[in-house]
C-alpha cells in the first residue's frame, strides 16, 4: 500500500482527507503534520507530529491542503528527502511558485489549485471558447465561503489564465479585479475576475462570455469538499509512479 502523509491535517478539508485515505484499500494513512490540535481520532500507528523532516521520513507522497508558508516549508525540506507531492494549497507568493518548480526538478510535484475533474475539463472549455468568441466580454465570478482567505480564488485566477491563453494574452497585464467609480467603459482585452463571499459555499465558479444580443455562460458548482479530497488522492495515486517533474491535475486525468 502507497504510504500517504498529510499536511493540513488540521484544516478545513483535514477530517475529509484523513477518512478518505483510511477508506482506500490502495493507502495507508502514514503521518499527520499539525501545527494545532487534531480533532478526530485516527489509528494509533499513524505519526502525528509537526515537523515536516519527520513526516517526509515515512512517506511515499504527500497531500498538502494548508497555507503558503506551510507549503514553502515542505518544499523546503522535500528538496532535502524528495518525496512525491500533491500541492493543493493556493495564494503563493513568487518566490513559493518558483519553489514547487525547484522542487519538481528533484521529484514528481502534481500542483493544481482545484482537484475536481469538472474543473479540469472546464479549464480546457474556456480555453477554447475565448479562441473562439474573440469578441466576446470575458467576466469571471467566484463563490467562496466566508472563512476563505485569499481572494480571487486560484481556481478562478487558474481559469482566467486559460482564458488568456485562448487569446494570447498575459493576465497580469488584463485582469481586473475590482470596478469602483466612474472608472470608463470597460477596455476589449480586459477579463475581470472577482470574488463574493458568504455562509458556507463550498466553492462556485462562472466563466461569462458576453457580446451584444448574446451571452454563453459556463459554470461549475462544487457541492461538497470530498469533490476535492477525492481528487486528490486520485492524484498522489497517479503520480508515485511518475518521474520528476511538474504536473497537473489534467495530466492525471488525461486530458
Amino acid at each position: 500500500m502507497i504510504k500517504v502523509g498529510i499536511v493540513g491535517s488540521t484544516g478545513r478539508m483535514g477530517e475529509h482527507l484523513i477518512n478518505n485515505v483510511l477508506e482506500n484499500e490502495d493507502f495507508t494513512l502514514s503521518a499527520l503534520h499539525v501545527f494545532d490540535e487534531l480533532k478526530i481520532s485516527v489509528p494509533e500507528d499513524v505519526l502525528i507530529t509537526n515537523s515536516m523532516k519527520a513526516m517526509l521520513e515515512v512517506c511515499e507522497v504527500v497531500i498538502d491542503f494548508s497555507a503558503p508558508v506551510a507549503t514553502e516549508e515542505l518544499c523546503e525540506e522535500a528538496l532535502k528527502n524528495p518525496t512525491a507531492l500533491v500541492i493543493a494549497t493556493t495564494g503563493f507568493t513568487t518566490h513559493q511558485q518558483n519553489l514547487l518548480t525547484e522542487a519538481s526538478q528533484e521529484m514528481p510535484v502534481l500542483y493544481s489549485s482545484n482537484m475536481s475533474a469538472g474543473i479540469a475539463l472546464l479549464k480546457q472549455l474556456v480555453e477554447k471558447v475565448s479562441a473562439t468568441l474573440q469578441d466576446f466580454d470575458i467576466e469571471i465570478v467566484e463563490q467562496h465561503h466566508k472563512h476563505k482567505v485569499d481572494a480571487p480564488s486560484g481556481t478562478a485566477l487558474t481559469l482566467g489564465e486559460f482564458a488568456a491563453k485562448g487569446r494570447g494574452l498575459d493576465l497580469d497585464a488584463v485582469r481586473v479585479s475590482g470596478r469602483d467609480g466612474q472608472i470608463g467603459a470597460r477596455t476589449k482585452d480586459e477579463i475581470a475576475v472577482m470574488a463574493l463571499r458568504g455562509g458556507d459555499i463550498v466553492g462556485r465558479h462562472t466563466v461569462g462570455f458576453y457580446n451584444d444580443g448574446e451571452f454563453l455562460e459556463l459554470n461549475h458548482t462544487a457541492t461538497s469538499r470530498e469533490t476535492f479530497s477525492k481528487g486528490a488522492i486520485r492524484a498522489a495515486k497517479w503520480l508515485v509512479n511518475q518521474k520528476s517533474g511538474l504536473y497537473s491535475i489534467n495530466d492525471c486525468l488525461g486530458i
